[in-house]
């Protein structure tokens, strides 16, 4: 664990911090008195280009679509209650500050309460604002000098043209919280969850209770009032889930898109954040930037690691891809997967399997990467199946087979069947197949991959699987192929499907 940072290191961070802020923020001293007026006007008018003038060193990437979108609502819409659980890295506390310190240098806002899970906490998050508003040249040059006489302490001032600053810890007295006559007209809510309270129901209950019974009837009933929370959906029943039940919007963003590339391009590379992601944890990588936390053990508690048969030995093999294309899953983050699942003397086994976020073009890559290793373990039978339900079925015909078409050119025919099956609700199907099986102990992980990384999201995505889980497409693959194993029918009766070997049977 990091040692606690001395007050003198604090301070000595705090001034380097406003050292910066003054050198990154030089005036045009040969200005006149219109060019001035002019210029703060034009700037006004134009969020992005003010905080791109007064902010230099926090607008140091161009801001994607959703923050330019999101800014948008704020800076148009004093009654606001707005979530935004916007991954780490995509700067919702920085654009959160420049959009506070907009509305209150305009007049716009003036009584500011920045909430978090504890006061010291809250006060962290308030000292940037009190020190941009003591060092930053140019709002000094044009909004006047900021710092006031007799209020200006760490956790609570008030700015000279009258906005005042609070800083309040969850649970803390919010009663009285007044700017002359104004009552709150903005409350910031910022890292309100810890990972200890969310273990906890009551814990959580107990402080949204609070938002609502006394934080928030601060307010006065006939000015508007704006609330934003920044934070993430860091377990099933957290501050975040619950105050999204009666917000205006609740914005998930996360760090990659559905199609899994970059949200922000402009600041994070998509090899910035293959580095990150490599350096953690899948579970901890789904909770900080994927809004998807994973509760394991919900179905499966362990998952069983053990040497496998040699492959041809078994008495049905089958690979099995699941694109991860249905229109249920549209909007939501979702991965690809391929796997080669083994059946013999009851069992079933995994022996390897390709799960990431794919192109399109790397999915079938992996079909023909399983197909090889049927034919590297002289597999007598291939079978190959992909998931091509009615929700699949235009992508499938539009998109894959080109696709794998074009790859048979390079690397020969692939007897593919496409799983046509009318398939339940996602969770109830892994649970019903795979959970008797596994219970039993005749659900085996080839132990020769347990370090392969895609192997290791699959086990993360099975001890995750649960009704509410939004990653199971690891799980979802391996439902598949054991029901086709199941179910299997005489082989005179399946066809192929697509390349050169259509309608030919087994």
């Amino acid at each position: 664990m990091a040692k606690k940072k001395t007050d003198k290191q604090l301070w000595e961070e705090w001034s380097e911090f406003r050292e910066n802020t003054r050198r990154a923020t030089p005036i045009d001293l040969n200005e006149t008195a219109t060019e001035k007026a002019k210029r703060i006007k034009a700037l006004e008018a134009d969020d992005e280009a003010w905080f791109k003038y007064y902010f230099p060193n926090f607008y140091s990437s161009e801001p994607a679509d959703f923050h330019k979108k999101s800014t948008k609502l704020v800076m148009s819409t004093m009654e606001l209650y707005l979530i935004r659980s916007w991954s780490r890295e995509l700067a919702k506390s920085a654009r959160t500050m420049m959009e506070t310190l907009k509305l209150a240098l305009t007049g716009k806002k003036k009584n500011i309460l920045l909430v978090s899970s504890s006061y010291d906490n809250a006060v962290r998050l308030l000292l940037p604002y009190k020190n941009i508003l003591e060092s930053n040249q140019r709002i000094i040059n044009d909004y006047g000098e900021q710092q006031s006489i007799g209020k200006w302490e760490t956790g609570e001032f008030t700015t000279k043209q009258g906005a005042s600053f609070r800083a309040l810890g969850a649970g803390q007295s919010p009663r009285g919280t007044r700017n002359d006559a104004a009552r709150p007209d903005l409350i910031l809510i910022d890292d309100i969850d810890t990972d200890e309270e969310c273990r906890n129901p009551e814990r959580i209950r107990k402080k949204v209770k609070w938002i609502e019974e006394a934080l928030i009837p601060t307010r006065s009933i006939s000015n508007p009032l704006m609330i934003i929370v920044c934070g993430n959906i860091i377990a099933k029943l957290c501050c975040i889930t619950e105050l999204s039940k009666k917000a205006d919007k609740h914005e998930i963003i996360n760090i990659r898109d559905k199609d899994g590339k970059s949200t922000w391009p402009t600041k994070n590379t998509e090899e910035n954040i293959d580095r990150v992601l490599d350096s953690i944890s899948y579970n901890s990588a789904q909770k900080e930037y994927f809004n998807n936390p994973v509760s394991e053990g919900d179905v499966f508690k362990k998952i069983v690691y053990d040497r496998v048969p040699l492959l041809r030995s078994c008495e049905r093999v089958v690979v099995y891809g699941d694109p991860a294309t249905s229109n249920k899953d549209k909007g939501n983050a979702s991965t690809k997967g391929v796997g080669v699942i083994g059946y013999k003397a009851g069992k079933y086994y995994l022996y390897k399997v390709w799960l990431d976020t794919m192109r399109n073009s790397k999915f079938v890559d992996a079909l023909f990467e399983a197909y090889a290793y049927l034919v590297s373990e002289q597999v007598d039978v291939k079978r190959v199946y992909i998931e091509n339900n009615s929700l699949q079925d235009p992508f499938y015909e539009q998109v894959f087979v080109p696709l794998i078409r074009q790859k048979e050119r390079e690397r020969g025919p692939l007897p593919l069947t496409p799983d046509t099956r009318k398939k339940p609700e996602k969770f109830y199907r892994i649970e019903g197949t795979l959970e008797p099986i596994h219970r039993n102990g005749n659900l085996i992980f080839n132990i020769k991959e347990q370090k392969n990384p895609h192997m290791e999201r699959m086990e993360q995505q099975m001890l995750g699987v649960s009704p509410t889980a939004k990653m199971m497409d690891g799980p979802d693959l391996l439902e598949g192929g054991v029901w086709i194993i199941q179910n299997s029918v005489a082989t005179s009766n399946n066809t192929y499907a697509v390349g050169y070997r259509v309608n030919q049977k087994y």
